[in-house]
């Protein structure tokens, strides 16, 4: 989550009401968008 937070800066308020299916999605996109590789 701190991922999200960091590249899109949604609180973890937001982020608590989404499913795990669509945070693991957002943090891929994050992951995506800040172009760091893994």
């Amino acid at each position: 989550m701190a991922d999200i937070a960091a590249v899109f800066g949604w609180s973890p308020a937001v982020m608590g009401d989404l499913p795990l299916s669509e945070l693991v999605a957002w943090r891929e996109r994050a992951r995506v968008r800040s172009g760091v590789d893994e």
